[in-house]
């Protein structure tokens, strides 16, 4: 770039990087400063700045946060384990439906923008809203052995001779409230991964297909020889946002379960930085977000080193 105009790119640049300075870069920094001080809380922060003191001062630093989070604490252990089940759960299945459903809606003419529309409008829905309604669809209402109301998931299954199920009380059994926070999951994921999928599709170069017919290959073998290998840097795309977005879950499970998802054993990471918030432990709270961040890296750098042999750009 020629150096006397590129004062004209740094112009055009600079509400974004000073946006992401103030918004991104100094919470991450601050973030990490906070979960190295001992028994850091923001009364006691405060009450050491109206005395005149630094938090330097008035904190001393170590890494008693790290191992109050990581060393027998049941609810980040509970939230660390919820989190992983939802990911290892939901986000293959999202990804091969999302895929099954763009190659469909690729391979049909008639009306093809409207069903694109159809399956997209979960996606500019609010979490909370529809979270709110799968509890409904799952809900049980009654005492004992009388039930005054029960919601569509138990009339369906009782079409089938099936007793009635508890799924998101309290003492309902934990494969049943995973059940549906996972269902939900998947439901609300897949209009973004099928967006993604159907514009890699109609990317691809029609004449590998027409010289796949000429040879006379079948359907399985096109999508599994051409299809996956010419959009893989996409699947790849999604998994990886996908396995992100599964580490960060939280409102779908506070639309389900209500705020107070650690009583029904149902906290996940995020969901342990909130409470350590709410509870003022800000020092616990940045050391979790942390250890979260750290897992996240882990996770990605994991799937672009296996992808190195299996995506093709």
């Amino acid at each position: 770039m020629d150096t006397r105009r590129s004062w004209k790119a740094w112009l055009y640049l600079a509400p974004v990087l000073v946006l992401l300075a103030i918004f991104t870069f100094y919470p991450f920094f601050n973030t990490i400063l906070l979960s190295f001080l001992n028994g850091y809380k923001l009364s006691l922060a405060q009450a050491a700045a109206r005395s005149g003191k630094s938090i330097f001062q008035a904190f001393s630093f170590g890494i008693d946060n790290y191992v109050k989070v990581i060393s027998g604490n049941k609810e980040f252990t509970e939230g660390l384990l919820n989190t992983i089940i939802i990911t290892v759960v939901t986000v293959p299945i999202s990804t091969l439906l999302a895929l099954f459903i763009a190659v469909a809606l690729n391979s049909i003419k008639p009306l093809q923008k409207l069903f694109q529309t159809i399956f997209f409008l979960p996606y500019v829905t609010n979490a909370i809203a529809i979270g709110m309604v799968f509890a409904m669809m799952f809900n049980v209402v009654g005492t004992g052995t009388v039930i005054d109301d029960m919601g569509i998931a138990n009339r369906f299954l009782g079409l089938f001779g099936v007793n009635v199920q508890e799924w998101i009380s309290i003492g309902a059994p934990k494969f049943n409230k995973m059940f549906v926070l996972c269902f939900y999951i998947i439901w609300n994921a897949l209009p973004f991964k099928i967006l993604i999928f159907v514009g890699a599709l109609q990317s691809v170069n029609k004449q590998y297909y027409d010289a796949a017919k000429v040879d006379g290959a079948s359907r399985r073998r096109i999508f599994t020889k051409i299809t996956v290998p010419l959009i893989s840097p996409m699947i790849l795309y999604v998994v990886i946002t996908g396995v992100i977005g599964s580490f960060k879950e939280y409102t779908s499970v506070v639309g389900i379960f209500g705020e107070d998802i650690s009583t029904y054993g149902m906290s996940t990471m995020v969901g342990f930085i909130y409470s350590s918030l709410s509870n003022v432990q800000t020092g616990r709270a940045a050391a979790g977000a942390i250890v979260l961040f750290l897992i996240i890296l882990a996770a990605t750098g994991l799937q672009f080193l296996v992808s190195k042999k299996r995506v093709h750009y």
